[in-house]
């Protein structure tokens, strides 16, 4: 008999690790019965149950622990950073925004397209190139911070969390006066803000900040659970206070944090995906939030597929502009075809002469896919960076790193 579960785990790529039950190739939790079949379970979908089990499960379900543990806290506030009371509380899903590009005619296809060719000439005129890796975190590039081993090492992501506290440090907001210290893991400085990380992931982001600034207190915000998370190297910081806050952005309120009332924080996340970033920035700028105590932002937007009209931080920017909440979603559609290209060498130089149909009879060689799909992100971002201008924040667009390290590329920036 195996000493393996035969079920076939698709997320993890692999079978079962858990031992078969006598007379049967499969464990416990997969054995096959004729008379039950798995669903997924309604609170937690990531995972699935025995039919059977469904109703004695919804009432021990981990996630359900954790929501009711979640809505007794004080910085929990249901939507306080969801941007409106939109019909469709789902979204519009990817394909929903494929199918209204494809349903275009013609006319109505090539009206857009120049529109956006337009917009772009005229908004995103000053997106500069700022590849940065400051002599703070050299000790890191080079391996250099014993503690460091402890953290797995990809050097295209050491690369961009350099650049994002590199050009944050350029701006201002962020003080190199503990470089001298950096290669002891225990340092922080005393006076230096708080950081707050969202999107946190398994925290590298801070972990880097930490080893290479100095910093006297941590709040990681993330709403999922991971594994192999740089807390265990922070928390050996002895001066450095760290919390987790395991909660979506959407339903944060930054100012009930009471461990971080009164204190001057930055701003930081590395890929805050689709939505994630216009939350982001309204949690930290937006009516309601402690403006005062922001001392500085770093945000590298990704995934601009997923953004939603009934979340974007500025929809009077395209309103202004003459573009619907049907334009935006379709402009957001438009920023896949970006991330899809060749990135080994600039769009410009790189031989994309693959050409397809993408709807209304229109066909597009994968070169002008690509550059549209990235006048798209550009325009998307455009328009954060003129909300938070707006609201009194010194703010810059750049482009962090260069696209054959991610075409993930733009980095949001303000201070105050």
């Amino acid at each position: 008999m195996s000493s393996r579960c035969k079920f076939w785990l698709p997320k993890k790529k692999r079978f079962c690790a858990i031992p078969p039950i006598a007379n049967s190739e499969f464990c416990g939790n997969h054995s096959k019965r004729s008379d039950d079949i798995w669903i997924l379970c309604s609170i937690d979908p990531s995972h699935s149950v025995l039919e059977s089990n469904l109703e004695s499960h919804l009432k021990r379900c981990p996630l359900l622990k954790h929501k009711n543990s979640l809505s007794l806290q004080p910085f929990y506030r249901k939507g306080i950073n969801g941007g409106g009371e939109e019909d469709d509380h789902e979204g519009v899903t990817s394909e929903l925004k494929r199918m209204a590009v494809q349903s275009m005619t013609e006319p109505q296809l090539i009206k857009l397209i120049e529109k956006i060719k337009f917009v772009h000439d005229s908004v995103c005129k000053d997106i500069l190139d700022s590849y940065i890796v400051p002599d703070a975190c050299r000790s890191w590039i080079d391996r250099a911070i014993d503690c460091y081993r402890k953290i797995p090492f990809q050097e295209k992501h050491v690369i961009q969390q350099a650049s994002i506290l590199g050009n944050l440090e350029k701006l201002g907001a962020l003080n190199s006066s503990s470089i001298g210290e950096q290669l002891h893991c225990n340092s922080s400085s005393a006076d230096s803000p708080a950081v707050v990380e969202f999107g946190a992931g398994r925290g590298y982001l801070t972990q880097m900040l930490a080893d290479c600034y100095g910093v006297s207190k941590v709040f990681l915000i993330e709403r999922k659970s991971y594994k192999l998370k740089a807390d265990r190297s922070l928390r050996q910081k002895e001066s450095l206070i760290l919390e987790r806050l395991r909660i979506d952005i959407e339903d944060l309120n930054l100012n009930a944090i009471e461990a971080l009332k009164g204190l001057p924080y930055l701003a930081i996340g590395k890929h805050l995906c689709g939505p994630a970033t216009d939350m982001t920035i309204r949690c930290c700028v937006g009516e309601g939030a402690a403006k005062s105590s922001l001392r500085g932002l770093s945000i590298a937007t990704c995934c601009h597929h997923l953004c939603q009209w009934k979340h974007y931080i500025n929809k009077e920017f395209f309103l202004n502009l003459e573009l619907t909440k049907d334009d935006f979603h379709a402009i957001t559609w438009f920023t896949s075809w970006a991330v899809d290209a060749d990135h080994s060498s600039d769009v410009a130089d790189t031989n994309l002469d693959t050409v397809k149909d993408i709807g209304g009879g229109i066909n597009m060689s994968a070169r002008e896919r690509a550059e549209l799909g990235f006048m798209c992100k550009d325009i998307i971002d455009a328009g954060r960076l003129k909300w938070m201008r707006e609201y009194g924040l010194e703010s810059k667009l750049v482009k962090y790193v260069p696209s054959n390290i991610s075409p993930e590329n733009h980095l949001l920036l303000a201070r105050r």
